[in-house]
C-alpha cells in the first residue's frame, strides 16, 4: 500500500497493494516494451480514497514504445461494469520508458479536458505515470481539477 496526501484537504488517497504490483509488473523495463496503461477505480471511506483496482492493458489499445491511447469503448464498459458493483472511476495510469517519470503536454491535456466534459461528482482525477523504478520513487501522481494546472502528489511513507 502507498499513501498519498492530497494538499491540504485532509484526504488521502491510497493505492492498494494489487494497485501497486499492476504498476509494477507493466514497468517499462526491456528496450521492446510498449507503453501499457488503464484506468483506476476506487472507493471512499471519509476522508480515504482507496484505489482498488487498476485495469488494463487491454488488446484493443494502441501501445508504442513512446505512446499510448486507451480503447475509449472499452474503458466505458470498465467504468458502468465497476459502477455497478460499488467501484468510482478516480483517474487514469500509464507507464513512460524513463527512471522517473513526468506527464507529457498530452497526458495532461487529455486527462484535464477528462475532467472538464464527464459528468461525475468528484473534484478532481488522479493520473498516474509509471516509470522504471520500483514505487514510490518511479510513480508520478498528479491530481487534475479541469482548470489545467495539475497538482503533484507525494508519497507518506508513514501512512
Amino acid at each position: 500500500m502507498i499513501a498519498y496526501p492530497v494538499g491540504l484537504s485532509g484526504q488521502t488517497l491510497v493505492f492498494t497493494d494489487p494497485v501497486v504490483e499492476t504498476f509494477s509488473k507493466n514497468r517499462q523495463l526491456r528496450f521492446w516494451q510498449r507503453e501499457a496503461g488503464g484506468q483506476l477505480f476506487g472507493r471512499f471511506h471519509g476522508s480515504r480514497i482507496e484505489v482498488v483496482e487498476a485495469t488494463g492493458p487491454r488488446r484493443t489499445d494502441r501501445r508504442t514504445r513512446t505512446s499510448y491511447i486507451p480503447d475509449r469503448r472499452a474503458e466505458q464498459r470498465e467504468i458502468d461494469d465497476r459502477f455497478g458493483r460499488g467501484l468510482h472511476f478516480v483517474g487514469d495510469w500509464h507507464t513512460h520508458p524513463e527512471r522517473i517519470p513526468s506527464p507529457s503536454h498530452p497526458d495532461v491535456s487529455s486527462l484535464d479536458d477528462t475532467v472538464r466534459r464527464s459528468l461525475h461528482a468528484m473534484l478532481a482525477f488522479v493520473l498516474v505515470v509509471v516509470g522504471q523504478l520500483p514505487a514510490p520513487e518511479g510513480l508520478h501522481v498528479s491530481v487534475f481539477r479541469g482548470d489545467g494546472i495539475p497538482y503533484v502528489l507525494r508519497s507518506d511513507a508513514g501512512a
